[in-house]
């Protein structure tokens, strides 16, 4: 049992043992506090909650080596976090001791991000840091989570979340403009939803050319320019067989009679047969082809070796520049653009195109590799113009009533009342 003793200093000391037998003592300014204290110290033992009040004093710089250390997720997971913690979390929170870290002042710092940082940038940042603290108070560092209740901001819709392209474009515009060697590779993300590592990641023994079928086994993983394979997709939903439409089936049929496969049976590589690498296939491949498409800026010949590239830039003015040639024109376009249609956005797009066909939402959940059907609904799938036609067309059998012929019977009776 512990006891409160007053010091030669005037000051009152608890004392105690905690749940090793050893003894601790802290010191207040009044016998009342250190009672107070008491109490809630031999409560916290008797129900196993006890935390020693020196434990917290470690600095988060030092325990968070103890959290990286004991996470379990994915390589790209794990660099992003990482990105994180040495860019946002430690510089601000790296020599301050673990129970000098609260409420008013993490709200603060969230406060403080938000002004310069996106929401979606603020939330990782913050939840790096709440797992750290979490993990403190289980490991009896800290008697609660100081991040608890912390307010974040709020990822609202913009307009780039609703970029999509019509088949009729995809097919006429988009697909000619990508080069010869990349097209099957954007034909089979347009024409079946995969995703950007399940198609870098494809190889041939999961592509069936007779039943039409590709099946998403494994998925291609970048992480500092390296590529890797990874032999699971992205959830349990994620394996799964999607049927290849005739175009996509036969742009597949010439890809592999041109390039042949990669050396463990890649469907898609580079000039030099290695993995095709995101980063270098969305400045080389995908941007300029959205140029030449007519999806991104423009380019138009004016005279002889005279190309004028018109584009708009972060502020949404525009910028004209004239160039000797065109590739030249059109590497500056879609270097220096903004906005612009993604690569994923073709899996917003696929989803949206079957959804506005009727096909039934769990099959399009399934085709897609969604654990939910609400996931389907809620990211992948925007209005095409379509609904608003059909539900307009719903009223075209009625109009509105005539009015009263203001001199027919009665007409005389009505008052203001009546309406």
């Amino acid at each position: 049992m512990g006891f409160v003793r007053k010091t030669t200093a005037g000051t009152y000391r608890a004392s105690w043992r905690d749940p090793s037998g050893a003894q601790r003592s802290k010191s207040f300014p009044t016998k009342r506090e250190a009672s107070r204290f008491l109490a809630e110290v031999e409560s916290a033992k008797n129900h196993g909650l006890y935390v020693d009040p020196r434990a917290g004093r470690v600095r988060l710089s030092d325990y968070a080596a103890t959290w990286v250390a004991g996470r379990a997720s994915a390589t790209t997971t794990t660099v992003r976090t990482d990105s994180v913690l040495r860019t946002h979390v430690l510089p601000r929170w790296g020599s301050v001791p673990l129970d000098k870290i609260d409420h008013s002042s993490v709200q603060r710092w969230v406060s403080e991000l938000n002004a310069t940082r996106s929401p979606a940038t603020v939330r990782k940042c913050f939840h790096v840091l709440a797992g750290i603290m979490r993990l403190a108070v289980r490991d009896r560092l800290l008697a609660f989570n100081p991040c608890e209740g912390v307010q974040l901001p709020a990822i609202r819709r913009s307009d780039t979340d609703e970029r999509t392209i019509s088949r009729e474009v995809f097919l006429s515009q988009l697909l000619p403009a990508i080069s010869e060697r990349h097209r099957a590779l954007v034909a089979l993300a347009g024409g079946t939803g995969l995703r950007w590592g399940e198609c870098a990641g494809l190889r041939w023994d999961a592509v069936d050319l007779d039943a039409e079928e590709v099946h998403v086994v494994r998925v291609a993983v970048e992480v500092a320019g390296a590529v890797t394979t990874k032999p699971f997709p992205k959830s349990r939903a994620g394996r799964r067989v999607v049927p290849l439409p005739p175009f996509v089936a036969t742009a597949l049929r010439e890809h592999r009679r041109t390039y042949g496969q990669g050396d463990a049976g890649e469907v898609f590589t580079n000039q030099v047969g290695g993995p095709v690498r995101r980063t270098l296939f969305r400045v080389r491949v995908w941007r300029p082809a959205l140029v030449r498409a007519g999806l991104l800026g423009k380019v138009v010949q004016e005279a002889e070796s005279v190309y004028r590239g018109v584009w708009q830039d972060d502020a949404g003015r525009e910028v004209t520049e004239t160039f000797e040639t065109e590739a030249a024109a059109v590497k500056e376009v879609s270097r220096r653009a903004s906005g612009g249609l993604r690569f994923h956005d073709l899996r917003h797009s696929y989803a949206t195109w079957l959804v506005s066909d009727g096909v039934p939402v769990n099959d399009v959940q399934r085709v897609m590799g969604h654990e939910q059907a609400t996931t389907t609904l809620n990211l992948y799938t925007h209005d095409s113009g379509s609904a608003r036609t059909r539900v307009r067309g719903l009223f075209d059998a009625f109009s509105l009533p005539r009015p009263a012929d203001e001199t027919g019977p009665g007409h005389e009776n009505s008052s203001e009342d009546d309406l």
